[in-house]
């Protein structure tokens, strides 16, 4: 196989790597931002020149930024809302099992009934429950669109990176 055809299918390979990562900062069980800055390195190795190490380079902060920013931000308004990180978890591992339990909709649907629950029987009250439920899932939410958000500037990054370098090639 020549060089071109070895640049040509890791390029896609990486390509395919940005849709699961990009699927997984949305849908928590699969990996996300990791994925994106491991996709292009593993590019910028392959294809070499600088178009790619510049867009690693840019990669690799906006995903520092982008879950960083995601975790610290989600954090606060979850500790300014009282609500600890215990009931994320629980709701998380809920997720998980519903995705067996629902084909498709078990994500959502074991992530909430499982925070729910969580914060229901740590507060010794259903309706409080709900409140808290509410306040995480926009903790959760904002977090995700800041880390989505910086994902996209990583994926058009790329996309600009690919191009330069096929057409410098």
């Amino acid at each position: 196989m020549d060089s071109l055809t070895v640049q040509i299918i890791v390029t896609v390979l990486a390509g395919l790597a940005y849709v699961v990562g990009l699927a997984g900062i949305i849908v928590p069980v699969l990996p996300g931002t990791i994925t994106l800055v491991i996709a292009t390195l593993i590019w910028a190795i392959v294809v070499g020149g600088w178009p790619a190490w510049v867009a690693f380079g840019l990669v690799l902060v906006f995903g520092a930024i982008g879950m960083t920013s995601s975790y610290v931000l989600t954090g606060r308004r979850l500790h300014a809302a009282e609500v600890p990180m215990w009931p994320v978890y629980v709701a998380i591992a809920s997720g998980i099992v519903g995705i067996f339990v629902i084909p498709f909709l078990g994500l959502p649907i074991g992530f909430l009934l499982g925070l729910y629950i969580s914060e229901a029987i740590r507060q010794k009250d259903w309706r409080k429950g709900v409140n808290s439920a509410v306040v995480a899932v926009k903790a959760l939410g904002i977090g995700i669109m800041i880390e989505f958000s910086l994902a996209m500037l990583s994926t058009i990054t790329f996309a600009v990176a690919v191009v330069v370098h096929f057409v410098t090639a």
